[in-house]
This record gives structure tokens, C-alpha cells and sequence, in this order.
């Protein structure tokens, strides 16, 4: 592949073949709590988005310039923790700030970006797979695009299943997990046509 094209390719593969949410798996749990309402989830996939793409280019400029020069590579959990944990707060105060219904809709799952696997995932996933800055960026800012649309289609189905019959043993979380397992064999269906390593 054209090593100009590359990180284009790394972006749209991040979004539909390698979903960091419905691949492998991180960020379920505000996935499925959030869910419920169309608004909320529009909110915390914008925030995680942001999250994502800044904290993945904070985190890699970290690891190149700071631990890998001075031997500290091994601090790199620590380092992205604290990275995210600050950059999370000041998305918090800002959301705060600008928007008081939102801040309110996202509750106790604002702060909670701050632990959500997908984000540290990220930034570990670019170490591994030795991204530059640029491809970096582009992996980040896909991979919270990639959320964000699960989430946003999620919250649309379950909001259509409000006034749907679903049997007794599958309401709430039963459901739930079914339809997260639709998305991600529908998201496979992706497979083959763009893939990074």
C-alpha cells in the first residue's frame, strides 16, 4: 500500500473493519448503560470522539519524546492514564461550562470517560503496531468515530424497542447484548474490503 494513502486507510478501517468497539470489545459498559437516549449518546460519542483522537496524538508524543528517550517505556500505563485522566477533565469543565443539560444527561459517565478501556486501548494499540503521528491521529480520531457510530445506532434501536413486544426474559440488558451482537456480525460484513495491522 501507498504509505500516502496509508493513514486515510487506517482511519476508514478503524470506523468499519477493526471497530474498537464491536472487534474487541472496549468501552462496553458506558456503551450499554448510555444507550438508552438518542441525545446522551450523541453527547458522550462526540465527548469519547474528542477524547480519543486528542489523547491517542498527546500519547504518542509522550511515548516518542519523554519514555522511549529516557528508557521509560515501561511507565507508558501510567503515563496514558494520567494523560487521559487530564484530558478528560478539562472536557468535563468545558462541557460544564457550555452545555448544563448535557453535562446532566451524562452524569456520572462524563468522569467515566476517564477509565473507559476503548480510549487506553487506543493509545496501546498504536505503541504495538508502531503508528506515526500522523497514521496516530488518524487511528484515534476513527476509532472515536467508530464508537461514536455504534453508540448512535444502538441508542436508535433501543429507542424503536420501547414500543416493541420483547419477550419478558430479554428486557434490558438481554436485548441489549443480542443487538451488540447483530452490530458487530453486521460490522464483519466490512471485513476483507480494508484492514490494518
Amino acid at each position: 500500500m501507498n504509505s500516502a494513502y496509508y493513514p486515510i486507510a487506517v482511519f476508514f478501517a478503524a470506523i468499519f473493519t477493526n471497530n474498537i468497539l464491536l472487534t474487541n470489545y472496549l468501552g462496553m459498559c458506558s456503551f450499554l448503560s448510555v444507550s438508552r437516549e438518542l441525545k446522551t449518546s450523541v453527547g458522550l460519542g462526540i465527548a469519547v470522539t474528542f477524547v480519543m483522537a486528542s489523547t491517542t496524538v498527546l500519547n504518542w508524543l509522550a511515548y516518542t519524546y519523554i519514555l522511549i528517550p529516557f528508557g521509560l517505556f515501561y511507565l507508558r500505563y501510567i503515563v496514558f492514564i494520567i494523560i487521559i485522566a487530564a484530558f478528560v477533565q478539562l472536557v468535563e469543565m468545558i462541557i460544564e461550562r457550555t452545555s448544563e443539560g448535557l453535562y446532566a444527561a451524562l452524569g456520572i459517565f462524563l468522569p467515566l470517560i476517564t477509565v473507559n478501556c476503548a480510549i487506553l486501548g487506543v493509545s496501546l494499540f498504536m505503541v504495538i503496531r508502531d503508528y506515526s503521528l500522523l497514521t496516530s491521529f488518524f487511528f484515534g480520531l476513527g476509532s472515536g468515530l467508530g464508537w461514536f457510530l455504534a453508540i448512535l445506532a444502538m441508542a436508535g434501536i433501543r429507542q424503536k424497542l420501547v414500543k416493541a413486544k420483547v419477550p419478558a426474559g430479554l428486557e434490558g440488558a438481554g436485548i441489549t447484548l443480542i443487538i451488540a451482537g447483530i452490530m458487530a456480525l453486521a460490522f464483519m460484513g466490512f471485513s476483507g474490503m480494508i484492514t490494518i495491522s
